[in-house]
């Protein structure tokens, strides 16, 4: 998920901006500025620690450079993705736990089927959360020119995740440094992932955590219980927070409707 949010209040100013490069060449000189940085923003030994110890990750850059299923018609993008397995195991997953979906709704106000489909199109329903390095990839999209600023939010995010343990130095996640079943980037860990089995410990690695904190994200987004979600209706711009690119949104909202039959 590569939805934004609003940095300022969350982080505060930082002291130091930490320059970024278009080549790996500098990583490693640039890790201090950026340990600087992330200090005076309040990331705390362990964090620092973290950052220091990550590796300037070429795998994110390519994947970065080449996200080419966002530019298919909205008929190759569902056929890619899977759309119609999505459908048929988001239906099997809502009716196999029903008390568990329509607790989400009644608490968030998300229908079953947007929930699912996210879970579906993000890590087919968890069977693959990524094989990146949390901490790597998130510093190194930090450190890239294309999108500095923003990813220097989510890597401040992260490195005060370690700090509290949600995610460890070693946490694996996709290419971007997104989380858990849903895919959470770590800034929105921070600021919408909630406890969703009740354990102590948030966790987006365990499903409960991870679609609670996906109907959490889409309430605070703006969701209106009841209201409609296809193309035009009001909560069709609430999916637009979580994806920004049309044929996802597109996607999500066809195949929540399917599996909500």
């Amino acid at each position: 998920m590569l939805a934004g949010f609003a940095t300022a209040a969350l982080f505060g100013s930082a002291a130091l901006a930490a320059p970024c490069s278009d080549t790996g060449a500098q990583y490693e000189s640039w890790k201090p500025v950026m340990a600087q940085e992330a200090a005076a923003a309040g990331v705390g030994d362990r964090g620092i620690a973290a950052l220091m110890g990550s590796s300037y990750a070429s795998k994110t850059i390519g994947a970065d450079r080449n996200q080419k299923s966002f530019k298919y018609s909205l008929q190759k993008f569902m056929q890619v993705r899977g759309a119609d397995t999505i459908v048929s195991q988001g239906r099997k997953r809502k009716a196999q736990s029903a008390s568990f979906y329509s607790g989400l709704e009644q608490r968030y106000g998300v229908p079953a089927g947007v929930v699912l489909a996210i879970h579906g199109m993000e890590t087919g329903f968890g069977n693959f959360m990524g094989d990146s390095n949390v901490v790597s990839a998130i510093a190194t999209l930090a450190y890239d020119c294309r999108r500095s600023d923003f990813f220097t939010d989510h890597l401040i995010a992260a490195l005060k995740l370690v700090d509290s343990g949600v995610i460890s130095p070693k946490s694996v996640g996709a290419k971007h440094g997104e989380v858990g079943h849903t895919q959470f980037l770590p800034g929105n860990v921070l600021r919408y992932g909630v406890d969703g089995d009740g354990d102590g410990r948030l966790d987006l690695t365990k499903q409960a955590d991870a679609l609670a904190s996906t109907a959490n994200f889409l309430a605070q987004k703006g969701w209106r219980p009841g209201a409609g979600y296809q193309e035009g209706e009001p909560n069709f711009a609430v999916i637009k927070e979580w994806n920004a690119a049309t044929v996802y949104q597109q996607a999500i909202a066809i195949m929540g409707a399917k599996i909500d039959g």
